[in-house]
Formats: C-alpha cells, structure tokens, sequence
C-alpha cells in the first residue's frame, strides 16, 4: 500500500494569515491516486478547511486516512501515519475489518465514515468534530468496540490487577497525587511509601505507557480518565 499525503493547492490561502489560521487544518492521506485527487479537490474547495501538505507535519488538526479497505496493513499504514501527522483521524474506507476496531482508536480514530455515504456534509461534519476534540462513530461499530473494551478488561486487565488506562491502583493513587503537585517525598508519606518506591513507580509507568516525564503521564491519566 503506497502513501499519498494532500498538497497546498491554493497558494493564496498561504497569504490569508489570520484567515488561513482560523481553518482547520487537514492532512490528507489515501491509498490511491484517484481517492486522494477526489478529497484534495473536495476540501480545497471550501473556505473553512485549509488542505495542508507535508511541509509542516506538526502543524495539522486532522488527518483524513482514506484505504480501499482497512486490514492489517493499512492499520501499519495509519499508525505510520499518525505518527508523522499527529492529529486526531477520520477514517473514511469502503470495508472495515471490524477486528481492527481496537488498533484504529489506539491510532487516534475518531470518525468513521463509510466511503459510499461520505458526502461532502457528512465529512465536513466529521473533520469540524475531530478539530473541536470530539468523533462520530456508527453506533454499530461503537457497540462492537465497546464489547471489545469489556473482553480486554475482563480477559486480559482484571486478571493483572489493571484497568483500562493499563494502571494497577497504587499507580492510580500515585498519578493522582502527581497532578494535585505533590513531589515525591509528599506522595510517599502520603500513601506511606519510601521516596524510592514511588520513584520506582513512576519510572516503571513513564516506560510501559511510553511518556515522557511527569507532566506527560499526568496528562495520561486526565486522557484515560483516571483522574
């Protein structure tokens, strides 16, 4: 599967300034040419989207990811993307593997729209929500996924003592007083706990959960909703 991203077509918007800023900024990625031309044209031809390129990467709101069909590798294909652009996704793809559900919400999807119902509407509807941090999801698909969500917890989590945002409830306790400012010498007399413990704690999440530093992992656990 080849990458194709979308590209600046519309230099004028490049001297808009303010105007430009105040769009949305979109990234465009599809698995083929005529896919990518059709969603280039269709964005770049409103006044409330800005259809970026690769120039600047970092600087996009939305990543349209638009496969045939989405299988394994064109969840490799996202999550390559996603890690380029960044950005909250809207999925647009005429047959989506359902057993993949989990690994595109890891991926940052939060719409989804199947590919012979995505009017103009309903993907602008889809690219404002993501932008403003929210989604659109089938009710089907949602359904599906949170059944998925119930498996893991029940099947793979509870069993290790953890729940959904991979913490055990000592690293819960822990984060939680991280982000009420305490330091580490606070934190382990508050929870009775040597500063090396709870310096060992913190270490051990910042590694599995992949974060960078406390600050991060405080934002971890506001994203996964454990604080």
């Amino acid at each position: 599967m080849t990458s194709q991203t979308g590209l600046v077509t519309r230099p004028a918007d490049r001297a808009a300034g303010r105007e430009s800023e105040e769009r949305a900024r979109v990234a465009i990625w599809a698995a083929d040419p005529i896919t990518l031309t059709g969603l280039t044209q269709t964005l770049t031809a409103r006044l409330d989207v800005f259809v970026a390129g690769d120039e600047h990467p970092g600087d996009v709101d939305v990543l349209v990811f638009a496969p045939e069909r989405v299988d394994a590798a064109a969840t490799a294909a996202l999550r390559r993307a996603v890690a380029r652009w960044s950005a909250p996704v809207v999925l647009v793809t005429g047959d989506l593997d359902r057993s993949h559900l989990m690994s595109l919400v890891e991926s940052r999807v939060v719409a989804v729209l199947h590919r012979s119902a995505a009017t103009e509407q309903r993907l602008m509807r889809a690219i404002d929500l993501a932008a403003r941090g929210g989604g659109a999801m089938p009710p089907n698909l949602l359904g599906d996924l949170l059944r998925q969500i119930k498996d893991l917890q029940q099947d793979v989590l509870a069993p290790l003592g953890m729940n959904s945002a991979s913490m055990t409830p000592r690293e819960i306790d822990v984060v939680r007083l991280l982000a009420d400012g305490l330091d580490t010498e606070e934190i382990g007399n508050r929870l009775c706990y040597s500063q090396r413990t709870v310096k060992n704690i913190i270490q051990a999440m910042t590694s599995r959960l992949n974060v960078r530093n406390r600050p991060h992992l405080v934002a971890y656990g506001l994203r996964t909703g454990v604080i």
